[in-house]
């Protein structure tokens, strides 16, 4: 493989960094829902370390997961480890749980801070990240990816971010876990629609696969319908009117007619307007709370 990528960028590639916000967003908007005078900022550093390792060692155990099973033999989306065959899939599986243990830590530290019913809830999110393909009925397979990717990015992340501030949840939190894990969820889609055709030869049942190319777009314009009513539900109207026009563009690709590798774009302009709202709505509960 000449044109394989080289020995650390192969582990950042295999990372996926574009899915990296799916983790950070929910956390930095869970946190500025209160005073930014009142913010627990040792606190929120812990959740956002929690989420993006959880994010991480959820990727690693996808990509070992999926290269052992031989669901990623032909790949059309970004490198993996384990089906490149340039990394041992032990040594996956391995990084997988070191960053899941790193996330363990972490959450200890922040329970020690708050409250020990965050134990339980990390313990929770380390086996949805390792059960999304691993196990014998990894539940990725069967369509419930978009179920815990709601729970996890949305509800869990933003919520329990606001939390951790002043042991307290403002109700506005639970319609932004509902906008932050629609944008997770964009990004999921984003990723199955691509992913469709080789999902289903593979026989990795995830919505997108039984409902097929042309049908599972609608799949996305839900996602984007949930970004917009969640933010305009928690009082911020004008901010889920930009929402929905920066999802034009993410919704016109999603309706096309590309397929496959085509479609790569779409996991990138998710991922990227994901950012930009996220920054929108930090900047305006700065400015407005």
């Amino acid at each position: 493989m000449s044109d394989a990528p080289g020995p650390l960028r192969r582990w950042v590639l295999a990372a996926r960094p574009r899915t990296l916000p799916a983790a950070l967003v929910p956390v930095g908007v869970g946190a500025s829902l209160v005073l930014p005078t009142s913010v627990c900022w040792v606190n929120t550093a812990l959740c956002a370390f929690v989420a993006l390792s959880l994010q991480i060692g959820t990727n690693y155990a996808n990509d070992y997961s999926d290269g052992v099973r031989g669901t990623d033999a032909v790949r059309v989306g970004p490198f993996r480890l384990a089906a490149s065959r340039l990394v041992a899939p032990s040594r996956v599986r391995s990084a997988a749980f070191a960053w899941f243990f790193l996330a363990g830590l972490a959450g200890l530290w922040l329970a020690s801070r708050t409250s020990w019913w965050l134990v339980a809830i990390g313990v929770t999110a380390m086996l949805a990240g390792w059960l999304y393909t691993g196990g014998p009925r990894p539940y990725g397979y069967y369509g419930f990816g978009e179920l815990f990717v709601m729970i996890y990015f949305g509800f869990v992340a933003t919520v329990g971010t606001s939390y951790v501030q002043h042991l307290s949840i403002p109700a506005s939190s639970w319609w932004f876990g509902l906008a932050s894990g629609s944008m997770a969820c964009a990004l999921l889609e984003a990723n199955n629609l691509r992913d469709v055709e080789g999902d289903q030869v593979a026989g990795k049942k995830t919505l997108a696969a039984r409902l097929g190319r042309v049908r599972a777009s609608w799949l996305y314009a839900i996602c984007v319908v949930g970004v917009v009513l969640g933010i305009a539900a928690g009082g911020e109207a004008l901010v889920a009117a930009l929402a929905l026009v920066l999802y034009v563009r993410p919704l016109q690709i999603a309706f096309s007619r590309r397929t496959g590798r085509e479609l790569l774009v779409l996991l990138q302009i998710s991922a990227r307007t994901q950012l930009a709202i996220g920054a929108v709505l930090v900047a305006t509960f700065a400015l407005t709370r």
